[in-house]
């Protein structure tokens, strides 16, 4: 909605007593220059600066769409364009609004530009939470300019916006804030007199364990400091410690570094669990890993490493699970792609074991380090230029599907390597299917000759 004297009453009293607000609104960026993170959309001429009015020439600003997970920005970008822009701003949540107020918006603004020449922008949040009805109602007034849409959704675009209006507006994916990033802003927070004011110090330890419970999150980062700096003062004391942050927001500090040495032990904990079937041992580790705020791209690679090192063809249909599962991890991110990391973990686990796929390309690749290479036979051949024929290449080739059962007796490794054997199939799981397979085709590639 439009502000009103009730929304100005409270901006105003926010400004005399900040205390009054949340740390996370607080610090809410007032221009972009403020902004954490997203440098890539905050260049100069990029669709946000003009929506600020920076620039000039005959374009006019873009209706874009800002996509992202929670916490990294979206309704902040708009906040600041909303304070930053001369043009009239009004904002509507997917949530409350349908198509009667959408409507009365675009009157509203049709209104304002015939009326007095000014422009409205219009921010619409979690956009994906409007039918294609109520999204087709934006439409022409996008098109037509009386309204410049800035749209929020935590849900993929292409899945949940209508074609129509993603090809009227520009897609802006917003990238999760770094560690680095949400440090910054605490250390404001801490400092700034609209913050903390410099009333507490913060420990090394309580931020590395605020950055894992974050998660990426800059406004669970401020909730979770300020509930931490009220803790500490309430009892005192000029530093925030890892025990006050713990007792500040119940959830104990995982030991667990992300770039040393907690971060490769625990990973490999995770697979070695998996290895060795115990499901209750890899979740624990699963778990550590989450709480402590491990990528979830780096724990799907990690099973998907499992399900060809240590499970291969004794599940053939591990590799496709771990697969899927990383697709769908980086589809929907924490904290719902937990559900999907302990499925594939389970299902890993308890499948069948076998490291004979594993054990194979090992060996052969260590036969072709040693020098055991050897020409291709000549009747393997590439024959399809000029000249081949007279060479002898692909002369004699048998073609395996111009006999019986499709397998020809012939040669197919080098001399060197002929009759060398490097797949051991064991008689695990689906495995043992391939075990009988692999016996029957060396007989019958060696021929009635032997």
């Amino acid at each position: 909605m439009e502000p009103d004297l009730f929304t100005a009453a409270a901006e105003e009293r926010q400004e005399k007593d900040p205390s009054s607000s949340p740390l996370a609104v607080r610090m809410r960026p007032r221009t972009l220059d403020e902004v954490v993170g997203q440098s890539h959309l905050l260049k100069p001429g990029s669709p946000l600066r003009r929506l600020v009015g920076e620039g000039s020439g005959p374009a006019g600003a873009s209706s874009v769409i800002l996509w992202g997970p929670p916490g990294i920005g979206k309704t902040t970008l708009a906040y600041v364009v909303s304070k930053a822009t001369d043009k009239r701003f009004v904002e509507l949540s997917a949530i409350t609004a349908g198509v009667k107020e959408v409507r009365a918006v675009i009157d509203g603004a049709r209104r304002a530009s015939g009326g007095y020449g000014k422009e409205t922008v219009l921010f619409l949040d979690e956009i994906h939470r409007f039918s294609k009805a109520q999204q087709d109602s934006l439409l022409p007034a996008v098109e037509n300019r009386w309204v410049t849409l800035i749209a929020a959704t935590t849900e993929n675009p292409y899945f949940s916006v209508i074609s129509p209006l993603l090809s009227r507006s520009l897609l802006l994916t917003l990238e999760p804030l770094t560690d680095e990033d949400l440090s910054g802003l605490m250390d404001r927070a801490v400092t700034e007199e609209r913050g903390l004011g410099g009333a507490v110090e913060l420990a090394d330890d309580a931020r590395a364990h605020l950055l894992r419970i974050a998660g990426g999150d800059a406004r669970r980062a401020l909730t979770a400091l300020e509930a931490a700096a009220g803790g500490a003062l309430a009892k005192s004391e000029r530093e925030i410690t890892l025990q006050t942050v713990e007792e500040a927001v119940d959830r104990a500090a995982v030991t667990y570094d992300r770039d040393g040495d907690q971060h490769y032990d625990v990973a490999s904990a995770l697979i070695k669990s998996i290895r060795g079937s115990d499901v209750d041992a890899a979740l624990h580790y699963l778990a550590r890993m989450i709480e402590a705020g491990e990528d979830p791209r780096f724990i799907a690679r990690r099973l998907m490493i499992s399900a060809s090192e240590d499970i291969g063809l004794a599940d053939p249909q591990a590799l496709p699970l771990a697969v899927a599962a990383a697709q769908a991890v980086a589809m929907i991110g924490f904290p719902e792609a937990a559900l999907t990391l302990s499925h594939a973990t389970i299902a890993l686990a308890l499948a069948p074991k076998s490291n004979a796929a594993t054990n194979a390309i090992f060996a052969a690749r260590e036969d072709v380090r040693n020098g055991l290479a050897g020409p291709v036979p000549a009747h393997l051949r590439d024959g399809h230029y000029k000249g081949a024929v007279k060479l002898g290449h692909a002369q004699g080739y048998v073609y395996p599907h111009d006999v019986p059962g499709a397998i020809a007796a012939q040669q197919y490794a080098p001399d060197t390597l002929h009759g060398r054997r490097y797949y051991e199939p064991t008689r695990y799981g689906a495995e043992a299917r391939y075990a009988d397979v692999v016996e029957k085709v060396r007989e019958r590639l060696k021929g009635d000759g032997g």
